[in-house]
């Protein structure tokens, strides 16, 4: 997992809050949280996430890991 360092690792703007994506790795700050949350695939990272939880998968990278979002 990619370490916070203060500033969101998408838009990289700085910020004092911050979570992981549901479609990669990133640590993003909460306006692109916001924002992720309008991706056509955002429910669907989400669920798979939720199931790769479940199964005991605590390192998953997400639906699009290594892409663009």
């Amino acid at each position: 997992m990619p370490d916070w360092n203060g500033r969101c690792h998408r838009c990289g703007e700085p910020s004092t809050m911050h979570t992981m994506s549901y479609l990669n790795t990133q640590l993003i700050c909460m306006d692109c949280d916001d924002k992720e949350k309008e991706h056509p695939r955002y429910k669907d990272a989400k669920a798979e996430e939720l199931e790769q939880v479940k199964a005991g998968n605590m390192n998953y990278k997400g639906l699009l890991h290594g892409r663009k979002t």
